[in-house]
């Protein structure tokens, strides 16, 4: 849950889709010059996010380039003042954390692999204690197939960075449906699952209706990303995803000990089985299911928004 916000800047534009509503609202205008502002202010957050990304390379860059030089002079504090040992110990441990997380995130997207998001994933389901909801999803998009093949690779790549991105912004959006970090709890993750796949994880929610909430919400801003900054031609073919999640009531610990690494497979296989059943199906919602734990194992709950995926066969 997010902290309290000041008055005077809860009601202001959180993400892009609310800026556009907020000037659509606030500040009459043309459609073409809203459109137009729309993408100066896309382009000066695009130009943000490069010079981040770039300073984030720089200083991983820095930090191997000194290594040696770090060493020798934490050597030298050692004799001359002898360091605590704590204080060794945290100097590596935040050295090799640095070092590592460059190793955990798709170079092309920015996300968390699909490796790493699964031992994270595994190990949220071994120690959590609430008892609570929490949602696994996976995303496709429709018909990547067709805009590689007829607009080419390049643009692909524009594709499944553009939706990474909306992804990432949606699901840590500053809502109350959003873990805050600050709280220091579980915070949601997202990653690549490969090619034009992704996937995501809510750990703590209400109610099971949340994360169908937050996955509509998702694909309706893909729907409305007006596509043809990407490329002209996607104003004709704008990109759509598919989406599946599985809303999981926790339950006691007890009934996950020792089987973790199972649930976190059998939950990606039920939410990618749900994500295909709609793109057969040509779904324009996402029809989430519920499911819970019984002696280790994962079984549908008979209530709520599961009946749609059970008659998909999950």
């Amino acid at each position: 849950m997010t902290g309290v916000r000041s008055n005077t800047t809860k009601h202001l534009p959180q993400t892009l889709d609310h800026l556009r509503d907020w000037l659509r609202q606030h500040q009459p205008m043309p459609d073409s010059r809203r459109a137009e502002l729309m993408r100066a202010v896309e382009s000066v957050l695009g130009y943000q996010r490069e010079l981040w990304e770039e300073s984030k390379i720089e200083a991983i860059q820095a930090l191997s380039e000194g290594f040696a030089t770090r060493v020798a002079r934490l050597q030298t504090e050692l004799t001359q003042k002898e360091a605590a040992v704590s204080t060794v110990s945290r100097y590596f441990e935040d050295l090799v954390a640095e070092l590592t997380e460059k190793t955990h995130r798709d170079p092309k997207t920015k996300l968390m692999n699909f490796d790493w998001f699964m031992q994270r994933l595994e190990s949220f389901l071994a120690v959590e204690q609430r008892v609570r909801w929490c949602a696994v999803g996976v995303v496709d998009i429709t018909s990547f197939k067709w805009f590689n093949d007829n607009l080419g690779h390049a643009v692909g790549d524009q594709i499944i960075a553009r939706v990474s991105a909306i992804l990432a912004e949606q699901i840590r959006s500053v809502d109350l449906l959003a873990q805050d970090p600050r709280r220091g709890g579980p915070t949601d993750l997202h990653a690549r699952f490969g090619g034009d796949e992704f996937c995501f994880l809510i750990p703590d929610l209400r109610a099971s209706n949340e994360a169908r909430l937050i996955a509509e919400r998702f694909k309706q801003s893909v729907e409305r990303h007006d596509w043809s900054v990407e490329h002209p031609k996607l104003a004709l073919h704008p990109v759509r995803v598919d989406v599946g999640v599985v809303c999981l009531q926790i339950g006691p610990l007890a009934e996950r000990r020792g089987s973790a690494r199972a649930l976190a497979g059998e939950l990606i296989q039920w939410a990618d089985k749900l994500m295909y059943g709609a793109k057969g199906k040509g779904a324009s919602h996402v029809f989430p299911i519920e499911a819970g734990i019984e002696h280790g194992v994962l079984v549908p709950l008979k209530s709520g928004p599961s009946e749609p995926a059970r008659r998909a066969n999950v």
